[in-house]
């Protein structure tokens, strides 16, 4: 790339068929090799006549036309129709950026990429905490310096897997897990607790005695960041949600056996209770374990496990003679695995998994026999308070992808935020977005200050997942409206508002329908109705 200085009369000459330059933000690119090559075909970029097909005489009759003619961008600043048809990570691309000749002389680029790390400036954009002149009680320094390391290593390390990812739809590689286990990512995103002690997370940004849920709340949320639903739950998902029975339920042996070599990245593991047969009707498994000597014997299938293409063990759910039953289960001969094709990427490993008679020793029972549903259900409402986390998050994102694209895009010659019926949208959306976020920072505040997911916490864990995943669909809707064709487009302009309306249904499913946890909330709410409340 040339550093010269070029005149905005020099770049003007070059305006014609086989000698094409245009201005983008103070910046010249020739495009003249490029032109056959654009997306978007080389007559965009010259008027009619110009280029390769002249205009009929006599010429078309533009004052029938509701717009302007076509205006060229050859030799002229293209930066308000570059803007209006691609995102500004295109300029960043090496195949595209190496088209840069020069600068315009006396002028300045004004639209720069944030720093890896960085907040963004658009309203609602970042959860209020993070805004200037903004106070919680909820956050400290530490927590602010947390948000700080993780966006960075995020942004730098995790991003551009993510992409990829999310794209070819292959599992996350070893290389980025390695990087992740060297922070203690799986470990941070299971929660404090005593499996921290010892080790040294994000780098030492946090102690294993300071780290609280709201350093978790702050990694789901980051997570989500990307707009890449099937990669978050490929990021060993599966791990947040199956090795906690293991710390609660398992025995001293069986944690130092699995529990280190799970956290350290170097083997994988999945939550397997959904079957064909049983969905939310959790205590409706048919996988079943039959008792022989010292070993458990399991026949039956699982379906829609996250992780389960490059699970190594399976926390699964059973049912017995005497009961529902936990066992973790190795992958071995009898049992195999195969991808299950959903509406997000494959990348998250979702696995419909075969028990062909394998041969599970009884030394590997989570809990006791007839005690599987409560290991189980025990365990749901910290992935649901997860799931809506992530949710929450990606609706964010959603929120910032509107409000720049109203305010680049022209229709009807105006901005289109210009238009009520936009601006009344964006009210909603925000109006969810910040509704959603102070609901799941009081739920929590108080995880932070209980013993247990338990009691009154069930109640607003169960209604804030509904709430949540409710009012992401809601603005999938809103965004994709605002997108128009864009919204529904896998690339350019609108592919996060497309992978987020695509995709927003999963966070109202894996961790229960949101009709049955919104009755379930409500019941557990009727159930502490004082006896004599009355009007």
């Amino acid at each position: 790339m040339s550093s010269k200085d070029f005149t905005v009369d020099e770049v003007a000459q070059h305006n014609k068929q086989g000698d094409l330059w245009i201005v983008i933000d103070a910046k010249v690119y020739d495009l003249t090799r490029f032109a056959d090559l654009h997306p978007g075909g080389a007559n965009v970029l010259w008027a009619p006549g110009v280029g390769k097909y002249q205009v009929p005489s006599p010429p078309i009759s533009w004052n029938a036309l509701t717009q302007p003619p076509h205006t060229p961008t050859a030799g002229k600043d293209a930066t308000d129709v570059f803007f209006g048809l691609h995102r500004h990570e295109v300029l960043l691309r090496p195949q595209y950026a190496r088209l840069q000749i020069g600068t315009v002389r006396g002028e300045t680029e004004r639209i720069k990429p944030p720093a890896p790390g960085a907040l963004s400036r658009v309203p609602y954009a970042e959860p209020t905490w993070l805004s200037p002149g903004f106070h919680s009680p909820y956050y400290n320094d530490g927590h602010r310096r947390f948000h700080n390391a993780v966006r960075a290593f995020f942004m730098a390390e995790v991003y551009p897997e993510a992409m990829r990812c999310e794209e070819n739809g292959k599992r996350v590689s070893q290389a980025l897990v390695d990087k992740l286990s060297a922070m203690n990512f799986l470990a941070m995103r299971i929660g404090p607790g005593k499996h921290l002690q010892g080790r040294v997370l994000m780098g030492g940004v946090v102690t294993p005695e300071e780290y609280d849920h709201f350093h978790e709340l702050i990694l789901n949320l980051e997570l989500a960041r990307f707009g890449t639903r099937g990669f978050v739950d490929g990021l060993l998902n599966g791990g947040v949600i199956a090795l906690p029975p293991i710390f609660n339920f398992g025995s001293p042996d069986i944690q130092a056996r699995y529990v280190p070599e799970i956290l350290g990245g170097k083997k994988y593991i999945a939550l397997a209770i959904t079957e064909a047969f049983a969905g939310s009707d959790v205590a409706g498994v048919q996988t079943v374990a039959v008792r022989d000597g010292d070993d458990w014997v399991v026949t039956g299938t699982k379906k829609w496990i996250t992780n389960g293409t490059f699970a190594d063990y399976f926390t699964t759910l059973c049912r017995t003679d005497q009961g529902p039953l936990v066992l973790l289960i190795p992958r071995s001969d009898n049992v195999s695995t195969k991808p299950v094709k959903t509406s997000y990427s494959s990348t998250a490993g979702t696995a419909y998994v075969i028990f062909d008679g394998a041969r599970v020793p009884a030394s590997h029972m989570l809990g006791k026999v007839g005690q599987g549903l409560y290991v189980i259900l025990s365990n749901f409402n910290h992935e649901r308070w997860m799931v809506a986390a992530t949710s929450l998050g990606a609706q964010r994102v959603i929120v910032e992808e509107c409000l720049k694209w109203t305010n680049q895009r022209i229709a009807f010659k105006k901005p289109l935020h210009a238009q009520a019926v936009i601006r009344a949208k964006l009210a909603l959306m925000i109006e969810r977005v910040e509704a959603c976020q102070a609901w799941i920072e009081n739920i929590t505040h108080q995880m932070n200050n209980v013993r247990s997911l338990a009691g009154a916490v069930v109640v607003h864990v169960s209604t804030d997942y509904r709430f949540i995943s409710r009012s992401g669909r809601e603005t999938a809707e809103d965004a994709t409206q605002m997108f128009g064709g864009r919204g529904i487009t896998m690339g350019g302009m609108g592919k996060i508002v497309e992978n987020f309306h695509r995709t927003s249904p999963f966070d109202a499913i894996l961790a229960g329908a949101e009709d049955v946890l919104g009755d379930l909330g409500v019941r557990q709410a009727i159930r502490k109705i004082p006896k004599d409340a009355r009007l």
